[in-house]
């Protein structure tokens, strides 16, 4: 089996895969691991593979165009593959999962960092979205450790939703172009498609996050004019038992 891992950190990676069991399945040809650095296929003079997001905020969102140089050579050399995003906003991993993916013969496992990824690389190419590991979340909410304390207390499941979409330079990519809310400068038009963007991208993956998730009266009225009030709602009735206990939608 071929793993390929995409990262902007490959010397992070040596010594974990080069201990105990790892180091016996590629020392007896069971597993080949390869690590490309994302660096690699930058497109400018300073290496750089992040820019800020679109329509403002805390910290820096990874650029389609690197990653997508980093997939299209790992599949070049080495054959078609599952490309997966190591993501908070991913499956949970399992091990129903994990023995579901050791069938397949080649996996490209891309390793998301900063705030994110531009999510028109994800629309692109990843076919598979899986949870990050622990070390990596539980980090990232150590005081000191990011640069920027906001990004931690708005990171996934902080304020319990996924976060929404990221987008970063260049504004048109591969003929997919950055939402026009995240354009206008408007700062309560993007907060608010940022927030129904964050509620509909829970509802699709984990809309069990919503049993106990509460909304201010504004949140609610917005959810209200965007229909997705009720979809909410009986979810929340439906963790309560019955469809008559009042909802946390007030």
């Amino acid at each position: 089996m071929i793993f390929d891992i995409i990262t902007i950190f490959p010397e992070l990676l040596v010594s974990p895969l080069d201990e105990g069991i790892i180091r016996r399945a590629r020392q007896e040809k069971k597993v080949e691991i390869h690590t490309t650095n994302v660096r690699d296929y930058a497109l400018d003079k300073h290496a750089m593979t992040d820019d800020r997001p679109f329509g403002g905020g805390e910290g820096m969102v990874m650029k389609p165009e690197p990653l997508q140089g980093a997939v299209a050579a790992v599949l070049a050399a080495r054959g078609d593959a599952e490309v997966i995003l190591m993501s908070p906003q991913g499956e949970p991993f399992n091990q129903q999962m994990a023995q579901e993916l050791a069938t397949m013969q080649h996996l490209v496992l891309v390793c998301g960092r900063y705030e994110g990824i531009d999510e028109r690389f994800q629309q692109r190419h990843v076919t598979r979205e899986i949870s990050m590991v622990v070390v990596d979340a539980v980090t990232r909410l150590i005081p000191g450790v990011l640069g920027c304390a906001a990004s931690a207390e708005k990171d996934t499941f902080s304020d319990g939703l996924l976060k929404h979409p990221q987008y970063t330079r260049p504004r048109h990519w591969e003929g997919m172009e950055v939402p026009k809310e995240l354009l206008t400068g408007n700062h309560e038009q993007i907060r608010q498609y940022r927030f129904l963007a964050a509620v509909k991208r829970t509802l699709e993956r984990r809309p069990a996050m919503f049993r106990t998730k509460s909304f201010t009266a504004a949140e609610t009225k917005l959810l209200k004019q965007h229909g997705l009030y009720q979809k909410i709602a009986a979810i929340q009735n439906a963790n309560n038992g019955n469809g008559n206990e009042e909802t946390r939608c007030p």
